[in-house]
Parts: C-alpha cells; sequence; structure tokens
C-alpha cells in the first residue's frame, strides 16, 4: 500500500459532506466498489470512507487522483474540485436555475436531519407545496415533481419531525387558480394528521416583526454534527453552518414559534379557507 499522506479525523462541516458525496456518487456512477478503488489506488478503506462521509481533510491531487480513476467526466471533475477549492468559512452558495431543489447539498441533508424548520413569507412553504402549486410558481412540471419527492422523502420511516410555518397571507395569495388553492389547503389539512409533520399558520393578526421577512429553513442532525441553515434567493441557495450565523436562525425560528398558532387552531384556519376557496368553485 502507498504511504498515505495523514490528515486527522476531523468533525465534518456540511461543505466537507457535500464534497465526500460527490466523491461517492463518482465512484458509484463508475460502478466500482469502495475496496475496489482503494486497492487501485493503494488507500486504506478507512481513509476512502473517512473523505466520503466528508470527516477527513484531503487535497486536490487526492480528488482528481480519486476522479480520474472513477473515470469521471470534465463537468463532474470541474465541479467537485471547485468545491474542494472553497475556503471552508461555514457558509456556501449554490447557484440554481429556477429553483434549488434537485441541488446536492440541500437534498443530502434533508436526507439526514432529525428535524426541519421551514418558513416562507408569502407562499406555502416548499416542503409543504403541491405539485400543481409548485408547477403554478416555477413553471416547471419536473420541478415540480422535484418538489414532491423531496416531501416523500421527509415522510420516509425515520425521516425528520418536520415543522412548516405558513403565514396567512400566503393562504389569500392566489397561486395558479383558487382550484389549484382548494386543493394546497386541503393537503395541508391534510398534513395535520400526519405523523412527524406540522403546519402551523402564523394569524394576518400578528405583529410584524424583522423574522418575518426573508424565508430560510433550519435543520438539526444527531450529535456531532452542528445544525445546518440555508436561505433561498431567485439565483443561488445559501448555507450556514457557522455557529453564529446559525445562532441568529435559531433566534429567527423561536420567534416565529412565538406568532404561530395551536395545532388545532392552525387546522381550523387552513379548513376555513379550504372551504372558502372550494365555495367560489363551486
Amino acid at each position: 500500500m502507498q504511504h498515505e499522506e495523514k490528515h486527522p479525523t476531523r468533525l465534518s462541516t456540511a461543505r466537507s459532506r457535500e464534497l465526500g458525496e460527490e466523491l461517492r456518487r463518482a465512484r458509484q456512477r463508475a460502478g466500482m466498489s469502495s475496496g475496489a478503488v482503494s486497492e487501485a489506488l493503494g488507500w486504506s478503506l478507512g481513509k476512502l470512507s473517512k473523505l466520503e462521509t466528508g470527516s477527513r481533510g484531503t487535497s486536490a491531487w487526492e480528488i482528481g487522483t480519486l476522479l480520474g480513476r472513477c473515470g469521471a467526466d470534465k463537468a463532474t471533475r470541474e465541479r467537485v474540485l471547485a468545491i474542494a477549492s472553497e475556503p471552508d468559512t461555514g457558509t456556501f452558495l449554490r447557484r440554481h436555475t429556477a429553483v434549488p431543489d434537485d441541488l446536492l447539498a440541500l437534498t443530502l441533508h434533508e436526507g439526514t436531519a432529525r428535524t426541519v424548520t421551514a418558513y416562507e413569507p408569502v407562499t406555502v412553504p416548499s416542503l409543504a407545496q403541491t405539485e400543481d402549486y409548485a408547477h403554478a410558481l416555477t413553471g416547471d412540471r419536473d420541478l415540480a415533481r422535484t418538489r414532491v419527492a423531496r416531501q416523500e422523502n421527509l415522510r420516509r420511516a425515520g425521516g425528520p419531525d418536520t415543522l412548516v410555518i405558513v403565514h396567512e397571507v400566503a393562504l389569500r395569495l392566489v397561486v395558479g387558480s383558487r382550484e389549484v388553492m382548494r386543493d394546497q389547503l386541503l393537503r395541508l389539512v391534510l398534513m395535520c394528521g400526519w405523523t412527524g409533520f406540522s403546519p402551523r399558520v402564523i394569524p394576518l393578526a400578528a405583529p410584524g416583526h424583522t423574522a418575518l421577512r426573508h424565508p430560510a429553513t433550519l435543520l438539526t442532525f444527531g450529535a456531532p454534527t452542528r445544525p445546518l441553515a440555508y436561505t433561498e434567493t431567485d439565483t443561488a441557495t445559501v448555507f450556514h453552518d457557522d455557529p453564529d450565523a446559525v445562532t441568529a436562525y435559531q433566534a429567527k425560528m423561536r420567534h416565529l414559534q412565538r406568532l404561530v398558532l395551536s395545532p388545532e387552531r392552525s387546522r381550523d384556519v387552513l379548513v376555513r379557507w379550504a372551504d372558502a376557496y372550494d365555495r367560489e368553485n363551486r
């Protein structure tokens, strides 16, 4: 076995886990087992495992060697090496087209979270949208289906406890059509009965506060993984696991949770709006 440069085991970060997942997927796309790759490169299985879980430092040379052995294409090599070259500051940005639903950093961490708290100020949060509602927002049916698939991933056995905070403004704003809105409200009512899933409504009468201004999602994980917050813009999503940034998002979510109605009263509001849209469609 070749001499291995010493890189100590470390606490993984959101960025290092994203990098590790990119490497794991490149290996799997090549149809190569971890044992075969380790043997071909003269690495220990432990070294490769730590690289793929983001718990070991590495170098551009090692990454290039691994990707070359897996026959990764040029686009993959450039994307992975760009991630590897970023300083791990606790904040990173990932560009997207219309929506971020297929970003690896997003789906990877939703898949391992213990809790998810999501808020959007004027629309139903992405994690609670119907396909037709998402299609009306994005104009892309495939993207809408990807968004619904994210919801199903959260509902898997052992999935996270998910709190979706909906401002009543979003219930009044007609997206698509009144029929789309009726079905969206009925979906939210149905979600009130799901295990581990809780839609909660901020009423119109709630006082204004800076915490209401911007969308955000906060994820927590089993120890020792740090919480992760992210917020979406029109062209990119910004991820934070820097403790100071996460503390600010935790304070934001605590304030929002002080504004929400109880589960029972939230359901009553959702039922009332569903009935209103239903009457208009008769």
